[in-house]
């Protein structure tokens, strides 16, 4: 499971101190000491352009349990990539001019959200107190798609020395629209009932990304080999869903024991 943590500094005020001299056969009060004033808050510094964010999806579930690892594979010839014109913004130099959905290598499929249906015995009453980071690094919103617990705020992070935004749709349904100013962090809270959000751009249009709420934290992303994981599941029955953008669902029973490993594999097939 990916999610993506963010910490804040602040430094706080250092008093200074002032040293009176002593007068013959007299000790004055002392002068009052003038106090420097409070520095602001920092705010939270981006993360350098080529520094990609930690893959921690997998430390929102909690220890013991089983877990459910498989491989996410796509048959058939994936859809040709459309290309992108990115336009005349120098802070967009580096991005990737293709548009690609279906990202498949060597028959397996990338940006899968593999997920636990529904609520679990025994899964934490609370969300986790991390926070789900998207990055806008070179006008390409990184990562593409990734999971949160329902209730976990999402933070916007805005990586490029340009103006972005980042527009959250549940379907036609807007659920917020966060104004981001260059290198700087915005916080949004999507409603309880928001499932799965589509983020845009409407600066720099091509600019899509998603984020699949659930109500359990027993969740991962396909990576470019098709893996995933989910770490620390119950002991139990249940259904797992695989969710893609353009190709729709997936599901699969799954049985997890204490201690062991359960196997599960999707297959997405391409239109004909």
């Amino acid at each position: 499971m990916k999610l993506r943590t963010l910490g804040l500094t602040v430094l706080g005020a250092v008093g200074l101190s002032a040293l009176t001299g002593c007068k013959k056969d007299e000790a004055p009060p002392a002068p009052a000491v003038p106090q420097a004033p409070a520095e602001a808050p920092i705010k939270a510094a981006p993360l350098p352009a080529d520094t990609p964010l930690p893959q921690d999806e997998a430390a929102q579930a909690p220890k013991g349990g089983g877990t459910v690892r498989g491989v996410v594979t796509f048959k058939g010839t994936p859809p040709a990539a459309t290309p992108i014109i990115p336009g005349t913004d120098p802070n967009c130099d580096g991005m990737d001019l293709v548009e690609q959905p279906v990202h498949v290598r060597e028959g397996k499929l990338a940006n899968v959200l593999v997920r636990v249906q529904g609520n679990v015995p025994g899964q934490p009453t609370t969300p986790p107190s991390s926070m789900v980071v998207v990055d806008q690094n070179r006008c390409t919103y990184q990562p593409r798609v990734q999971g949160a617990v329902s209730g976990q705020p999402l933070v916007f992070m805005n990586s490029d020395g340009t103006l972005h935004n980042v527009r959250g749709m549940a379907g036609s349904k807007q659920l917020f629209n966060v104004t981001q100013p260059p290198l700087k962090t915005r916080e949004a809270r999507p409603p309880q009932d928001a499932e799965i959000i589509r983020l845009k751009c409407d600066i720099h249009p091509w600019m899509t990304a998603w984020v699949v709420v659930n109500p359990n934290p027993y969740f991962a992303t396909s990576t470019e080999d098709g893996a995933f994981s989910l770490q620390g599941v119950p002991p139990g029955t249940y259904t797992l869903e695989a969710w893609h953008e353009t190709l729709g669902t997936k599901t699969a029973q799954v049985t997890v024991k204490e201690g062991e490993e359960a196997q599960v594999s999707f297959e997405f097939v391409a239109a004909k």
